[in-house]
């Protein structure tokens, strides 16, 4: 992993491009403060959201979530100009589940619309419908999850759906992804400034 462990750090990992660091920086993180919000992932949360079993609290709301990670394993592959942010938390109103199963309908969501691929229509109803049932039914607290570790099982991408706004004092930046390389921010600076 690239990162020490939470209880260590009090920190998760959540990644921007570089287009929208200034304004998280100076105004910190709220769940819809990108204009990708509205027009990529507002309806795909929608779906996810109306999945959710009983077992899950009703602040617990994907749509309105900031989405963050644990940690990343040594071999992945971040989007270039981005920025990789350490920030802190209230770990008790925060959700963690396994990304997996949402990533695997997104495109399929997407596309259904088109008449080329409108056969995904069908997937979603059926092996998508499954999958994001196993998202709830695999997901927990934040709080349990350092309990109980599933964000260290094989096959579980656990993302932090992070219930709540960070203000700029609780950010920092920790990485800079540029095509060619992914550098400390003392190394960028030393490089480029």
């Amino acid at each position: 992993m690239i990162f020490p462990e939470y209880k260590k750090t009090g920190v998760v990992y959540h990644i921007v491009s570089l287009n929208d660091l200034k304004q998280v920086l100076t105004e910190g993180i709220r769940y819809d403060d990108k204009a990708t919000y509205e027009t990529k992932y507002y309806e795909f949360h929608k779906i996810i959201d109306a999945h959710k079993t009983k077992k899950i609290p009703d602040w617990v709301i994907r749509r309105k979530a900031i989405f963050a990670s644990l940690n990343y394993p040594e071999s992945h592959q971040f989007h270039s100009h981005t920025a990789i942010l350490a920030v802190r938390i209230d770990p008790k109103r925060c959700w963690v589940a396994n990304e997996n199963c949402a990533n695997e309908i997104y495109e399929p969501f997407v596309l259904q619309e088109m008449d080329e691929f409108c056969g995904c229509k069908k997937y979603l109803a059926t092996e998508g419908k499954a999958l994001l049932t196993k998202y709830w039914e695999t997901s927990l607290s934040f709080m349990d999850n350092q309990i109980y570790r599933y964000d260290l099982q094989e096959g579980y991408d656990a993302e932090v759906l992070i219930q709540h706004a960070i203000p700029p004092e609780d950010i920092e930046i920790r990485y800079i992804i540029s095509d060619h390389r992914m550098m400390d921010v003392k190394s960028w600076k030393q490089r480029f400034c």
